[in-house]
C-alpha cells in the first residue's frame, strides 16, 4: 500500500491567541514556534501582520528552520486593487514562506459582512491569489465559513474553493468557523467538494463548539482532505480549535490511519508529545489539562481495584496505547476504591521496594483508606503519600517541629486612606536544640504562613531555598457550616521538579499548614538531608 502525506498546520500563535485569558508576548511566539519546529509541524502560522505592532515585529524575520513559516490575513478588499491594499502588502512584506488568506465562502457573510457582490469576493480571491504566487510564496486559502456556506448555497461555496485552486492556491482550507457541523456532514461535504478540488489540495479547519473538531478532522481525512489545521491542546477561540495534539496521536498510533498515512512528526519526536503540550502550558500559565488524550497526567491513570490488577498483569487490557510512546507515563492511583494492585504499583513508581504479601502493604491500604474517609485524596497529591508511607515506615527523620504558629487578618486604612487587607504569622519552630522563631507578612493569611514557616530553618534552610509554591486550590469536601476543607498545594524547585501535598481540616489555615509542612518534608527527604 502507497503511503500517502498529511500535513499538519498549527495557527496556536494567531487562532488560539483568540482564547479567553490568553495573550502572546513576543518571547513566547518565539518559543511556542520552536516547540512546534522540533515536534515536525509542517506549517506554523505565525500570526497576522500588519494588524497589530507584535505580529508585524514577529515577521520581519523567518522563525522557523524546518516548518513553513505561514502569514495569515485576509483576501484583498471589496473596491480595490491588490497593489492599493494595504493588508495584502504587511502580507508580502512579511518574512515568510507562505501565506494564508481567508475568505467568505458564504453568500450570507459575503453580502452581510463585506457588503459587497458575489463575484467581487470572487475576483478578491483571484487576484490575492495570483499577487502572493508572483512573490513566489506558497499559498492558502481558508475557506471561512466554508460548511454553512455549503448547506445554505452550495454551489457558491464550491465556486470560491474552485476560484481558489484554479488560481494556484497550494491548499484549499474548508472552515467550519461555526464549529457546529458534525461529522457525517463533514464525511458528505468534503466528499462533494473533491470532485471540484483534488484531496491532495484540500485541508479543513474545525472548531470545537460541538466538542467534535478533532471527529471533523479525521471525517475530511477519510474522505479525502490531507491538510489539517489546529493548535496546541486545542487553544482557541469560544470552545477552541481541533486539538493537533490529540490528532497526532491518533494519525501516529491508532489502527486506519498509522499504517496509510506519514506525517511529519516522527516516531521520535513523538515522545516529545507530552513535554510539548505541557511546555505550552507552562509558558502561558495554565495548569495542564489532566484528562487530555494522550498527554494528560490521568490520560493513563487507573484507579479501580479490578483495573489496577489488570493493568500490573498485562497495560492493554486498560490502555490503548502505551503512554512511553508519547511521553506520558502509566499511574495506578491509590484511593478508597483501591486495592493492594493500586498500592503495590504506586509504592514501586514512588522506589518503594515492597512485595506482594508484605503486612506493610495491608497496612499502608489501610491507612489511605481511613485518611480518605476523613477527605484526603492521595491520586492528586503524590508527595503526601510518599511522606506518609515514609512515616509509616519509620523513615522521616524529625527534621523540624512546629510548636505553635498564629495568623492575624487585619482589615485597616494604610498612610494613604485606603482600605486594605493585610494579614502576618508567627511560626515557632524546634530544629534539633535550636527554638526558632519567625513572622511574615503576605497578601494573605496562607502566603504570611508559607512565608514565615519558610523564612528559618536553621540548618535546612539552605536546602529549601528554592522552593516555589506555585498552585493553591481549595476544596469542600463536606457542605454545610461544618464543612471539611480539602487543600492542594502544588510546589516547584530550580531542578524542575513539581509535586503536590495536601491537607484536610474544619479549618482552611489548619488544611494549609498540612500541605505546607509535607511539601518541606518531602523536599528534605529527596536532598538526602540528615539530622
Amino acid at each position: 500500500m502507497t503511503r500517502e502525506r498529511i500535513y499538519l498546520y498549527d495557527t496556536t500563535l494567531r487562532d488560539g491567541a483568540q482564547t479567553t485569558g490568553v495573550d502572546f508576548s513576543l518571547d513566547d511566539k518565539r518559543a511556542i514556534a520552536s516547540l512546534l519546529d522540533r515536534l515536525g509541524i509542517d506549517y506554523v502560522e505565525g500570526g497576522y501582520p500588519g494588524a497589530n505592532p507584535l505580529d508585524t515585529t514577529f515577521f520581519s524575520e523567518k522563525r522557523t528552520r524546518n516548518a513553513k513559516f505561514t502569514a495569515f490575513g485576509m483576501t484583498k478588499r471589496p473596491g480595490r486593487s491588490v497593489s492599493n491594499d494595504p493588508g495584502v502588502a504587511a502580507l508580502l512584506e512579511a518574512q515568510a514562506d507562505a501565506i494564508c488568506f481567508v475568505t467568505k465562502s458564504w453568500d450570507y457573510h459575503v453580502h452581510v459582512a463585506l457588503e459587497t457582490t458575489l463575484e467581487e469576493n470572487l475576483a478578491g480571491i483571484r487576484d490575492s491569489v495570483a499577487a502572493a504566487r508572483e512573490k513566489g510564496r506558497e499559498v492558502i486559502v481558508d475557506c471561512e465559513h466554508f460548511f454553512d456556506g455549503y448547506k445554505a448555497n452550495p454551489e457558491y461555496a464550491l465556486s470560491c474553493a474552485k476560484t481558489a485552486y484554479e488560481a494556484g492556491a497550494r491548499w484549499v482550507v474548508l472552515c467550519d468557523t461555526n464549529g457546529g457541523t458534525l461529522p457525517h456532514e463533514v464525511t458528505a461535504i468534503v466528499t462533494a467538494v473533491t470532485k471540484a478540488v483534488p484531496g491532495v489540495n484540500l485541508g479543513v479547519h474545525t472548531h470545537d463548539d460541538c466538542g467534535c473538531a478533532v471527529a471533523n478532522s479525521l471525517a475530511a481525512v477519510e474522505a479525502g482532505a490531507r491538510h489539517i489545521q489546529g493548535t496546541l491542546n486545542g487553544l482557541g477561540e469560544r470552545c477552541g480549535n481541533a486539538n493537533l495534539v490529540t490528532l497526532i496521536g491518533a494519525l501516529k498510533l491508532k489502527n486506519g490511519y498509522a499504517e496509510r498515512f506519514d506525517l511529519g512528526v516522527s516516531d521520535e519526536t513523538l515522545g516529545e508529545l507530552t513535554h510539548v503540550s505541557r511546555q505550552v502550558d507552562e509558558i502561558l500559565n495554565r495548569q495542564p489539562n489532566r484528562h487530555a488524550p494522550f498527554v494528560g497526567a490521568s490520560a493513563f491513570a487507573t484507579k479501580a481495584g479490578i483495573h489496577a490488577s489488570a493493568v500490573l498483569k498485562d497495560p492493554r487490557t486498560y490502555e490503548h496505547v502505551e503512554p512511553e510512546v508519547v511521553g506520558n507515563v502509566r499511574k495506578v492511583l491509590v484511593s478508597d476504591q483501591g486495592g493492594q494492585s493500586n498500592v503495590l504499583a504506586e509504592l514501586k513508581r514512588l522506589g518503594f521496594a515492597l512485595e506482594k504479601g508484605d503486612p506493610r502493604v495491608g497496612r499502608v491500604l489501610d491507612e489511605v483508606k481511613r485518611k480518605e474517609a476523613e477527605g484526603f485524596a492521595f491520586e492528586g497529591a503524590d508527595a503526601s503519600f510518599f511522606v506518609l508511607v515514609k512515616r509509616m515506615l519509620g523513615e522521616v527523620p524529625a527534621f523540624f517541629d512546629v510548636e505553635r504558629f498564629s495568623v492575624n487578618v487585619e482589615r485597616r486604612y494604610n498612610a494613604l486612606g485606603e482600605l486594605v487587607m493585610a494579614s502576618e504569622a508567627i511560626v515557632k519552630v524546634r530544629v534539633g536544640d535550636e527554638v526558632l522563631i519567625s513572622a511574615a507578612e503576605g497578601n494573605g493569611p496562607v502566603n504570611a504562613l508559607d512565608v514565615a514557616l519558610r523564612k528559618d530553618l536553621g540548618k535546612y534552610q539552605e536546602l529549601i531555598r528554592d522552593l516555589e509554591l506555585i498552585d493553591y486550590k481549595v476544596r469542600i469536601y463536606q457542605g454545610g457550616s461544618d464543612a471539611v476543607t480539602r487543600v492542594l498545594i502544588e510546589f516547584t524547585d530550580d531542578s524542575g521538579d513539581r509535586w503536590t501535598t495536601i491537607g484536610v481540616s474544619p479549618n482552611i489555615i489548619d488544611a494549609s499548614f498540612q500541605a505546607l509542612t509535607d511539601s518541606i518534608v518531602y523536599k528534605l527527604l529527596k536532598g538526602g538531608a540528615a539530622l
